[in-house]
């Protein structure tokens, strides 16, 4: 067991404004009691302290996701506490120049430091065409692209999220710094061989419960992967209380490999550490 160090950083919060999730966006079979934290909300005072009290530092707001609205939450929460959080969009590449120019908009105006896309709301695999004027856009502004890999949660198809197409990505924008998001599952090896392969691809657990990360990502963090790892817990669907509980159990070979996994890497990544 390792003692948590000072700087975790968690690579994917959701604002929790209140509600349901809608448009067949329903995980809550998933996570048991995700719809009790739903109903009740999380104001920004409430994520501070949760994030106090379980040791995490900083992280990484993402709004975008089925809608706009949480856009204004994520940016007067960064503005409030400048020095916990960094901002993370989701584009949808669909839109064409219009989703390039927010990609331009929100990392020039507001210094976004992430844009997402993820293959279960758009239904494209990621080596479609539509991805890859965001992909350069990104690529000229110096920040990194996170894609949701595996069978995503909601119950909508998964193929568009099989990791495979991450490749061809790979291969034509070599300059790119692409995040798998969401774990990657049934595809795991996969995201590990891209890896290996790619130096710029990294990999967050976001979404699993650090007890369930699959093996085959602890024993790659282990050797080779030291600095493409990183922790996400896509709060509110796992709690900061019981990441950080189950972090302390996971078989890391040394504190220094762990430090990189619960905070260094996303530090670097978003924070400038």
């Amino acid at each position: 067991m390792f003692e948590l160090p000072e700087g975790v950083v968690d690579a994917w919060i959701n604002p929790n404004l209140g509600g349901p999730l809608t448009d067949g966006n329903d995980v809550s079979y998933l996570f048991p009691e995700l719809g009790e934290r739903l109903e009740r909300g999380t104001t920004l005072e409430q994520l501070i302290d949760e994030m106090d009290e379980a040791g995490v530092a900083q992280a990484v707001l993402c709004s975008g996701y089925s809608g706009t609205g949480d856009l204004d939450w994520a940016l007067a929460a960064r503005n409030k506490y400048p020095d916990r959080f960094r901002l993370s969009h989701v584009i949808d590449p669909r839109e064409g120049m219009k989703a390039v120019r927010l990609a331009e908009e929100l990392v020039r105006s507001e210094d976004y430091r992430l844009i997402r896309m993820l293959g279960l709301q758009t239904r494209l695999a990621y080596n479609d065409a539509a991805y890859y004027p965001v992909y350069a856009k990104c690529v000229e502004l110096g920040v990194p692209v996170g894609l949701n890999v595996g069978f995503p949660g909601p119950q909508v198809p998964s193929k568009y999220q099989d990791p495979l197409a991450v490749d061809d990505v790979a291969a034509f924008f070599p300059e790119l710094t692409i995040i798998l998001q969401h774990g990657g599952e049934p595809w795991v090896d996969t995201c590990v061989k891209l890896m290996v392969k790619w130096p710029g691809i990294h990999y967050m657990t976001s979404a699993i419960a650090p007890k369930h990360i699959p093996p085959a990502i602890i024993a790659y963090a282990n050797t080779r992967g030291a600095d493409r790892v990183m922790f996400a817990s896509d709060y509110p669907l796992l709690t900061h209380e019981r990441c950080v509980r189950e972090l302390r159990e996971l078989p890391f070979r040394d504190s220094e490999r762990f430090a990189k996994f619960v905070g260094g890497n996303a530090g670097r990544l978003f924070f400038g550490h």
